[in-house]
């Protein structure tokens, strides 16, 4: 742990797709925990849909980092498949350039949202050789076969425990029929292709079992095995992902194995907006950049994203964004208060006993499928304990440290209290700028960029020398000046703070 109190160590306990139980989660080796979490598919900018998956998967790896369990957490790019390839040829690109931009662009909002970065990286298109031995290997067991147009398929019947994930009844559905209903074979309830043969201006591979291009569930199989061996600890991603994708991992995977491929499977629920599926078509479609570009700051849109638990439907709103900014603006202004006032010497026994209870309360609650809900208020309680013992004299410095030590934990976890927005906000207007898509900035967002630290230190000392010399027109003309580009003026009997909205 990395608190000063000294709790009883908790086993998280998280939901197991595969079992449908809440079951331990523990390295199986007794080192570090070996995870494989589905990464993006570039062919387009990141959606906060994707972004709710990607940050839960962040809080959990960062709840095993707080209970002391070490992680070694692989996550690929599907920088080539079906949509890419179509959009490529569209625009005249090779992949490789067209998909650039995106990666680039993922991982800058990977940054935005204070997700760490995974341990391993893995774009499936550097692992093409490795595909190619496991369909080899497949063919060799008798589980795939080549068709006349030399794609490859995986012969479902070959593995009769299909299903066994998703829980899916597939008595209805004969026996090696393919049913692609779409360019992923995403609804296909029977045999699904391992390789597809080149087709004319198509962007493919020469190999030993034909020129072609990957398909899209043999790739997380490869990568997987490749960087943490034929069975690991947990696979993770979102619900979508759960029928086809991951059945068919398992499938391809566990016939050349004859091992579990991952003991545990965690998926990420959808999220609505404003109640309604997300989608272009409902007008309620939005990229990070996009609720950036509004005004609206990153760590209130990781806080919005992460505060529902994973397993339960989010209805993201512009609400519930205004509702996380308040609650940052709580902690920061709280731990701020902490940091810069003088406490006397000595402890209030009572506030020693609400910072521990705190702690507790929180960590089992995240130990707990990963509440991300019930995390939350014990600490927002704790805050309210503390500033009315700050505002009745009795809360001392030993007070201070244990408290600070909490929220420390906290934003072990939850990362929203530092106040890093304004680098996010500012590479936002740059890419909007760069992309054509100025009038997609908010006025007030300009406004409240474009006055520097520097400058706004420099009205707050000139605001402070107008009250002296009674020049009370000029400083309250400084303080709305401020106010209207977003900067809040706290006067104190310690001096003037100053902060952005």
């Amino acid at each position: 742990m990395s608190t000063t109190f000294d709790p009883e160590p908790m086993t998280l306990r998280l939901f197991n797709t595969l079992t449908g139980q809440l079951d331990p989660l523990l390295p199986s080796d007794g080192k570090a925990l070996r995870m494989y979490a589905c990464g993006p598919t570039v062919y387009d900018y990141g959606h906060i849909g994707n972004f709710r998956t990607f940050l839960h998967i962040d809080v959990l790896r960062r709840v095993l980092k707080v209970m002391g369990i070490a992680v070694h957490h692989v996550m690929n790019v599907t920088d080539v498949d079906d949509k890419i390839i179509r959009n490529a040829a569209q625009t005249g690109l090779p992949i490789g350039e067209y998909t650039a931009p995106f990666i680039d662009a993922f991982f800058e909002d990977l940054d935005a949202l204070r997700m760490q970065r995974p341990e391993q990286i893995a774009r499936a298109t550097e692992h093409i050789p490795q595909m190619v031995e496991l369909i080899e290997k497949l063919a060799q067991a008798g589980a795939a076969y080549k068709t006349e147009e030399g794609s490859w398929y995986f012969r479902l019947a070959a593995f009769p425990e299909y299903g066994k994930l998703s829980k899916k009844d597939l008595t209805g559905i004969t026996d090696g029929a393919r049913i692609d209903v779409d360019e992923y074979e995403k609804d296909s309830a029977r045999d699904f292709a391992l390789w597809k043969a080149a087709r004319p201006g198509e962007t493919s591979w020469d190999s030993p079992i034909g020129r072609g291009r990957p398909g899209w569930h043999i790739e997380c199989s490869t990568m997987a095995m490749e960087y943490l061996g034929d069975s690991f600890d947990l696979h993770a991603g979102g619900e979508d992902l759960m029928f086809p994708h991951h059945e068919n991992e398992i499938a391809q995977s566990e016939t050349v194995t004859h091992k579990p491929l991952a003991r545990h499977w965690m998926h990420v629920r959808f999220l609505l907006v404003d109640g309604r599926k997300m989608a272009k078509s409902e007008g309620n479609f939005f990229t990070l950049r996009d609720l950036l570009l509004k005004g609206y700051r990153a760590s209130a849109i990781r806080l919005a994203l992460i505060s529902v638990p994973y397993r339960h439907q989010l209805n993201f709103t512009f609400d519930g964004l205004l509702e996380a900014t308040r609650a940052i603006e709580r902690l920061r202004n709280f731990q701020q208060r902490l940091s810069e006032t003088a406490f006397a010497s000595g402890e209030n026994p009572a506030l020693q006993d609400a910072a521990r209870n705190a702690h507790r309360e929180f960590i089992a609650a995240l130990a707990d499928d990963l509440n991300t809900a019930d995390a939350r208020a014990p600490i927002f309680e704790l805050v309210r304990a503390a500033n009315t013992a700050i505002d009745q004299g009795q809360l001392f410095s030993a007070d201070r440290d244990a408290i600070l030590a909490v929220l420390k934990d906290f934003d072990a976890v939850f990362d929203v209290i530092d106040d890093r927005d304004d680098e996010a906000t500012r590479r936002a207007i740059e890419w909007a700028e760069g992309a054509g898509r100025e009038a997609d900035i908010a006025p007030e967002l300009r406004a409240r960029q474009s006055l520097t630290d520097e400058a706004i230190e420099a009205l707050v000392a000139e605001r402070t020398q107008a009250k002296k010399q009674r020049n009370f027109a000029r400083a309250d003309q400084i303080r709305n000046q401020l106010a209207e580009n977003g900067v809040i003026l706290e006067d104190s009997r310690d001096g003037v703070r100053w902060k952005r909205k």
